[in-house]
């Protein structure tokens, strides 16, 4: 697939800001004023203003946005102050009524992605406008469902698309409102080098005090801008006010980021990076090795399992191993969240390996080793 990019930033990373909902329309101009008078003290260059006019609400009850009524205030923000101007949709109707009042660029939002029905509703409804439009990811960590409705999109005729890395619903506890797994991300850009990739920090973060932290850290990894949600009065915002900040904020916050180049042509950089790469190339040999071996020490538990009519998966010895792995990884310097990822994959690994035996379903090659010899 070949994107044509939506943003013309001739390099400098992309800004989107706007408050979280379209509450009045006193609320909408008040914002794009304020960010448009930031612009014009060169403070921070906003390239579209952003303000949600239908919200899809996780309980009944919580606001849901004030539909097309807030459509024509979009469009005084594009006569005021020059901004372009975006907002969700998440149904076929949603997209004719964008066109209807000449909505610069739509956005696909997260709880949207994850349904391939309600995607395909909006590719066709958007299908012969090329009007630009954002791909935010599905709710859940699921990448293919997040390429797939770019690929919808791209089907219908769309190319100058753009995707939205706003972090991941789930379970347990995190300083993060959705969870970054920043990897994902990543392999977006691998997979896709000419695709624009934005990070919508505020749905990441969930609160102020972390935004700048995550901007950097967005900015540190190569990604192409933020989206950030900004508001006049943000603790009297209607929908997430915890996540948005005022005009101001937002320019500071935006002028401590320290932009990364992708690369250097330094000859020193270039010795001492591949350097350090040949080493990290050998250590991942070793790693591999490693976990090999231990997989086939646990099919050999598998056949001892299997031998005493024992269950797989063993609660304590889990509970156990896991408390061990994490007190070594603080002395490593390592993070937990990646450590219970590691684990976490490794467990289920080797859970997937005992059940082949349990049923008998596995190569005679892996049970002897040699699967890896001849690998």
């Amino acid at each position: 697939m070949n994107f044509t990019p939506i943003f013309n930033t001739q390099k400098r990373p992309i800004l989107i800001a706007g408050p979280c909902s379209a509450e009045t329309e006193e609320q909408v101009l008040t914002t794009a004023r304020q960010l448009r008078s930031l612009q014009d003290l060169g403070v921070a260059q906003v390239d579209l203003f952003r303000a949600g006019i239908w919200k899809p609400r996780t309980r009944p009850g919580a606001f849901e946005g004030v539909g097309v009524t807030g459509l024509p205030w979009l469009q005084r923000v594009q006569e005021e102050t020059g901004m372009k101007v975006t907002t969700e949709v998440a149904t076929g109707q949603h997209v004719n009524e964008c066109l209807k009042f000449g909505i610069d660029v739509l956005w696909i939002g997260a709880r949207t992605t994850v349904n391939p029905f309600s995607v395909q509703e909006i590719a066709d409804a958007m299908s012969g406008s090329d009007i630009p439009v954002m791909v935010k990811n599905p709710v859940n960590p699921d990448y293919k469902l997040w390429v797939g409705a770019i690929e919808r999109l791209y089907k219908a005729g769309l190319r100058r698309i753009s995707a939205v890395h706003r972090g991941f619903s789930t379970y347990g506890d995190s300083k993060y409102r959705n969870v970054p797994r920043w990897q994902m991300g990543i392999d977006l850009m691998q997979e896709f080098p000419d695709l624009e990739l934005i990070c919508d920090i505020s749905h990441i973060c969930g609160r102020r005090d972390i935004l700048a932290e995550t901007a950097q850290k967005a900015y540190d990894l190569n990604f192409g801008g933020l989206m950030v949600e900004v508001h006049p009065e943000p603790d009297q915002a209607w929908s997430d006010a915890s996540q948005q900040i005022t005009p101001a904020r937002f320019a500071e916050m935006v002028g401590a980021l320290v932009q990364r180049h992708s690369t250097s042509e330094d000859p020193d950089f270039q010795e001492r990076i591949e350097n350090f790469r040949q080493q990290i190339d050998e250590y991942d040999e070793e790693i591999l090795n490693l976990i090999a071996q231990r997989m086939q020490l646990v099919r050999e538990i598998g056949y001892v399992k299997k031998d005493k009519n024992v269950a797989i998966f063993q609660p304590e010895r889990w509970r156990a191993l896991a408390e061990a792995c994490r007190l070594r990884a603080e002395k490593g310097d390592l993070s937990r969240e990646f450590i219970i990822m590691f684990l976490e994959a490794i467990h289920q690994e080797g859970i997937s390996q005992q059940e082949r035996i349990m049923n008998d379903a596995v190569d005679e090659s892996v049970l002897t080793g040699d699967f890896w010899k001849n690998d």
